[in-house]
């Protein structure tokens, strides 16, 4: 059996993985609002944050690590994993003094987690992925390395706000004193990881690479980088490293406490978005995985490590070896529905047949599809832009909109220059049959869709077993299927109309 946990923005989950059998057997959940309110953090951060600030408290991770493991061994034998792999949501960070490698190695199974590790924590909140008060410290970043193209090319994106690069130079600004007594630097990944492992772990390339610290072409700390981001960083940093190193043994507080077993070894942890790539089958190119949700996200492997000119997308490490790219779009379903609201219609509007309704292309009527500030391109919109009339019938802007949003989508894609050859779609929207078929038509390949609840969590629980000598493509044949029936192609026919219709879009943009 082999074991995998995802940190996520609102909980710790974790599923066991049985590669005999093909079976997820045990999947548990601890939902940080629900399960630990006594942290008053209903969404799984602290409300009410100011200038763009959105911090979490590191102690409920600690907390829940205790509690997911008491509900992971309710009646399941926890002896018969052999190895543990963990996601975390990308870009969070958490601080602690010199004493976090002897807490790590001396973890007592009588008490708990949080009451033996959280006073070497240095800095009380953790900053997460939501977190946007660091613009002013990616202008000093972009600036000291010599702009924002050559932090693109050493790093894989721009400096990004919620990027953990330019956290630390927050904290380090706001903060001097509690900065120069932080010894070690955790990513949410590599903290839970290091918790498992009793010591410190080193970042893996894949979450490294979400920082604004790592150089992609030595896969180590960027010197400029770090010069520009904080004083002796490096050395308050674990190193880097592949995603499929073996960190060591489970620490014996859960061998005590839980049950595992001493043998069970420890595999590097990653970020969500790295994980969600082995959970959905994608970490070889040419396969292209598309969620659809508040933000839509386009991901892909990628042999070489090309960046973005225009800087929106970005490079991250592929923990089954080689990169991955990941782009963002903040107006997914958040313009879906306010469009839907707007006219009044229900989602039978978006199917296949409120699709029929207009012609592909919709002659040549074209959408902005933003309903509010997009990153991808990184624009104030605040209302979507038409070359036809606002006014005009409820149809036409339901596939105005669906159409802007997959044409921005393939537009913004391009610099990655693999052709797909298969879509893997996922997400809420994913299992309407119209969205799922534009995608195919617009972007011209077949279209699988995937009702995977935890890809990231699966994705780490694969990681362990690929570590340990199981054959990736052989699991994520096994646990990375398309639900039955799902598999759409592209109508040829649309090929020309959609190529045009691409070249409209831009032009709208452009102008």
């Amino acid at each position: 059996m082999f074991l995998g946990l995802d940190s996520s923005t609102q909980s710790l989950s974790a599923l066991v993985i049985d590669p005999a059998s093909g079976e997820i057997v045990r999947e548990v959940s601890v939902n940080f609002g629900a399960d630990l309110p006594a942290y008053k953090s209903p969404s799984g951060f602290i409300p009410g944050g100011k200038n763009g600030e959105v911090h979490a408290d590191p102690r409920m991770w600690m907390e829940a690590i205790d509690l997911v493991f008491e509900k992971l061994a309710d009646g399941f034998d926890l002896g018969s994993i052999e190895a543990v792999a963990c996601s975390g949501q990308q870009h969070g960070s958490l601080y602690f003094d010199d004493t976090l490698e002897a807490r790590l190695g001396s973890l007592k199974a009588a008490e708990s987690l949080e009451g033996q590790l959280s006073g070497a924590l240095t800095r009380a909140t953790a900053p997460i992925w939501m977190d946007t008060s660091t613009g002013e410290e990616c202008a000093e970043i972009t600036a000291a390395v010599g702009g924002n193209a050559e932090v693109c090319r050493r790093s894989g994106s721009i400096a990004i706000e919620r990027f953990t690069g330019p956290q630390i130079r927050r904290f380090f600004k706001l903060d001097p004193a509690a900065y120069e007594k932080t010894a070690v630097i955790h990513l949410v990944s590599s903290f839970v990881g290091s918790v498992l492992a009793g010591k410190s772990i080193a970042i893996d390339h894949g979450d490294g690479a979400g920082m604004n610290l790592l150089n992609l072409q030595s896969l180590d700390w960027d010197d400029a980088l770090l010069e520009a981001t904080a004083p002796g960083l490096r050395a308050k940093l674990p190193a880097a490293a592949p995603g499929t190193t073996i960190a060591g043994f489970v620490a014996e507080y859960f061998v005590e406490k839980y049950g595992l077993n001493r043998d069970c070894q420890v595999v590097l942890s990653t970020g969500d978005n790295p994980s969600s790539l082995v959970g959905m089958g994608a970490t070889t190119p040419g396969t292209i995985v598309i969620s659809l949700g508040t933000s839509d996200t386009f991901f892909a492997a990628m042999e070489k490590p090309v960046t973005d000119p225009q800087g929106f997308g970005h490079v991250f490490g592929n923990p089954a070896g080689g990169f991955m790219s990941l782009i963002c779009f903040r107006n997914g379903s958040l313009s879906r529905e306010a469009l839907r609201d707007e006219l009044g219609l229900d989602w039978s509007a978006f199917d296949r047949d409120g699709l029929a309704k207009t012609p592909a292309g919709n002659e040549g009527k074209l959408m902005l599809p933003f309903f509010g500030p997009e990153i991808t391109p990184r624009r104030d919109f605040d209302a979507p832009v038409r070359n036809f009339p606002a006014d005009a019938p409820a149809a036409e802007q339901v596939r105005a909109l669906l159409e802007g949003q997959f044409l921005n989508m393939r537009l913004h894609s391009q610099w990655i220059g693999e052709k797909a050859e298969l879509i893997r779609l996922t997400g809420g929207a994913s299992q309407n049959d119209g969205i799922a078929q534009l995608v195919a038509d617009i972007f011209q390949a077949p279209v699988e869709r995937f009702a995977i609840a935890n890809g990231a969590g699966l994705g780490a629980a694969l990681r362990a077993a690929h570590a340990c000598g199981h054959d990736l493509d052989t699991l994520q044949e096994a646990f990375c299927k398309p639900a039955a029936g799902s598999r759409l192609e592209p109508a040829e026919d649309t090929a020309d109309t959609y190529a045009s219709a691409l070249a409209g879009y831009q032009a709208l943009l452009s102008a």
